[in-house]
């Protein structure tokens, strides 16, 4: 220090030095004292000269925080994840079947602190791929291949949705939906399969086609009685003497009229008139 600094200098000196004896530590260990959550995270704390994780601690929310120098936040994404496994499954029947199984999955927010002590941050090796592999055989078992091609596809994904969620669940995971594709069954069946719907598609035409001829058989049937039903009624309804007074009635009705006729009475069948001339 200049001896021959003034009073004043020297105490803004001595303020300076102190500002960095207590601020430089602080700089040096500012990221040892604060962590940053990103969005769709949590954090859990290690607590290095205590027990390590706490699983009865809430984690921290995203965002920044303070935290001991000395501890550790370990980082989980808790947004939805998304699974691939291609798997090879056997039947009722003993065939190989060929698979895709996607899982939708998240941990429990609420429950991170025992899949850490318990299951580890590796849990979707350790827990979820193991899970999927294990229920896929265990539901495929229990159906013959055609009925993958069947309304029985869909009951076989709930299934195995619904004993892959209590198996996760059971894990502190989380399973949000499940999907089934790219089933291959074995060629020999595939073929077998549609020869089979092939012929069903043909049976069902021809089924059609026969009640379509019943149908139009029976219309004609129904339009022919009409008809006979029909001319018995005229014919009974019709005598000879009804036929000669309609007749006299349209003579009279004719007669009546301005045109220049001739009515020769009796000359007709049964005695009618005939009329002659213009009408």
């Amino acid at each position: 220090m200049n001896m021959n600094a003034s009073p004043d200098d020297r105490r803004r000196l001595r303020g300076l030095l102190v500002a960095l004896i207590v601020f430089l530590p602080v700089v040096f260990l500012w990221g040892s004292l604060t962590v940053t959550i990103p969005s769709g995270y949590a954090g859990l704390t290690f607590h290095t000269f205590g027990e390590g994780v706490d699983p009865t601690e809430s984690p921290l929310t995203s965002g920044f925080h303070f935290k001991a120098p000395w501890n550790k936040v370990y980082k989980y994404e808790v947004r939805q994840t998304e699974q691939l496994e291609s798997l090879e499954v056997l039947s009722s029947n003993l065939l190989k079947i060929n698979m895709e199984m996607t899982v939708f999955t998240q941990p429990v927010y609420g429950k991170l602190g025992y899949l850490e002590t318990e299951r580890g941050r590796n849990y979707e090796s350790a827990v979820i791929r193991p899970a999927m592999r294990s229920v896929a055989r265990e539901v495929i078992a229990k159906y013959l291949p055609e009925e993958f091609n069947t309304t029985k596809r869909e009951q076989i994904q709930i299934e195995i949705q619904d004993q892959l969620s209590k198996k996760l669940a059971a894990n502190y995971v989380q399973l949000n939906d499940v999907l089934i594709r790219n089933i291959q069954l074995p060629k020999t069946l595939e073929e077998a399969i549609e020869r089979k719907l092939q012929q069903e598609q043909e049976s069902l035409e021809y089924e059609f086609r026969l009640e379509k001829a019943q149908k139009e058989a029976d219309r004609l049937r129904i339009e022919a009685a009409g008809i006979r039903d029909f001319e018995e009624i005229i014919s009974k309804g019709l005598s000879d003497k009804l036929l000669k007074w309609k007749g006299i009635e349209a003579t009279k009705e004719i007669s009546k009229s301005n045109n220049a006729k001739v009515v020769i009475v009796g000359g007709g069948d049964a005695g009618l008139p005939i009329i002659l001339g213009n009408q």
